[in-house]
């Protein structure tokens, strides 16, 4: 029973640096973001990835497919 506040104490202080690492590295955020500025983030990896392991036919394919999907 006497050693309870040496271990709230522990507790304490590693609940307090990780809401600190939390907060130095953003944190969640509450609102929305802008579906272009999204796209605008996720595009550029997308492009990279595509190049990189030759999957331009099948980015193609897809977007004909949803296009098509779209104009009925």
């Amino acid at each position: 029973m006497a050693d309870t506040a040496g271990r709230t104490l522990i507790g304490t202080r590693r609940r307090r640096s990780v809401s600190a690492a939390v907060d130095a590295f953003g944190g969640p955020q509450t609102g929305t973001r802008h579906p272009l500025v999204a796209a605008v983030m996720v595009l550029p990896m997308a492009i990279l990835l595509t190049i990189t392991f030759g999957g331009w036919d099948a980015v193609v394919t897809q977007a004909s497919s949803v296009a098509g999907m779209l104009g009925r």
